[in-house]
């Protein structure tokens, strides 16, 4: 198949937001393509979109991503481009994004996966065993909130917004003993010295997606889809393929405490999951294997098998 390859003179429109992360994903993605196809720098265009979720005084209030618009926040403008042609493709980071996308919108291209822990931020504190008793968090995450209200009912857990820089100016002026952060995120930031320890999955489930980049596109735009195909990752693929099912079988949101990890064995795929209340104080885990071509149908089956036995009001957030 002959692949129409992208010039100085007609580039590839890259579309990412702006923040330090968004940006060395953007970067990542154009060098894979680069060397893909023996492509010229100038042969790319990195096009940076502020979205509504990139607000200075959005961030600066510290509310849930719930009660300022959900995960969309973070997409809606880059989508919006993208269908009306202003961008060929985005890059985001799959953690963050809707399990539906929009019509006319397709992401089905992974790079390979980063590592997928969380990590444990704190000037203070090596690990999150070390925190005294009534230490406050910082985090925005639901998931997170709740996994340590599970593990630790002391904590005095408060809203955390803002990308990696701004929580750790937040951590600097003691905002909070300690924060958490995607290892993934800050191995690309060339940041992973921040990271006072990894948490360990059994510790801490992470994000479904967590450490994965995805590329959307257009769904009829077959000339970038031959483009997109030389740098996706199987086995990155093959992995969320799971990951995803089990939260949109669980309807999981930014409204939702769901985790989820596959991991590859040979031809063999083991999925962990877990949804919690989001005030931590009941957790339901899950742990299952199954040939990889079955991760989808794994995942929604895990889910039917956790929403059978959430007690009564554990799943109220579906109603």
């Amino acid at each position: 198949m002959t692949v129409t390859l992208p010039t100085p003179a007609s580039p590839l429109k890259i579309g990412t937001r702006g923040s330090p992360l968004a940006l060395a994903q953007a970067f990542e993605t154009r060098r894979r393509l680069m060397a893909a196809f023996d492509l010229p720098e100038e042969a790319f265009e990195i096009v940076v979109i502020t979205t509504s979720g990139d607000n200075a005084q959005l961030i600066a209030k510290d509310k849930p991503l719930k009660e300022v618009g959900g995960k969309g926040l973070f997409t809606k403008e880059i989508e919006e481009a993208m269908l009306v042609g202003g961008i060929d493709i985005a890059v985001h980071s799959m953690k963050d994004m809707p399990v539906l996308q929009p019509e006319g919108l397709l992401l089905d291209t992974y790079l390979p996966r980063e590592d997928t822990r969380d990590a444990f931020v704190s000037p203070q504190h090596a690990t999150l065993a070390d925190l005294p008793e009534g230490a406050t968090v910082g985090t925005s995450s639901l998931r997170r909130r709740a996994q340590l209200l599970n593990y630790r009912k002391d904590l005095n857990v408060v809203e955390f917004r803002g990308n990696v820089q701004t929580r750790l100016k937040k951590l600097e002026d003691k905002v909070a003993d300690c924060t958490f952060l995607a290892l993934a995120g800050l191995n690309r930031l060339n940041m992973s010295h921040v990271a006072s320890s990894a948490i360990a999955p059994e510790d801490m489930l992470p994000a479904v997606a967590q450490g994965a980049i995805g590329i959307e596109r257009r769904a009829d735009d077959m000339t970038t889809a031959a483009l997109l195909e030389a740098i996706h990752d199987g086995p990155t693929g093959q992995r969320l393929n799971a990951e995803r099912a089990f939260l949109a079988a669980l309807d999981g949101s930014c409204e939702t405490p769901i985790a989820g990890l596959a991991e590859l064995n040979g031809s063999t795929l083991r999925l962990r999951g877990e949804v919690l209340r989001p005030d931590g104080s009941e957790s339901l885990r899950d742990d299952q294997t199954a040939p990889i071509e079955d991760g989808a149908a794994l995942g929604e089956s895990m889910a039917k098998y956790l929403l059978e036995r959430g007690g009564p009001g554990f799943f109220d957030w579906r109603s």
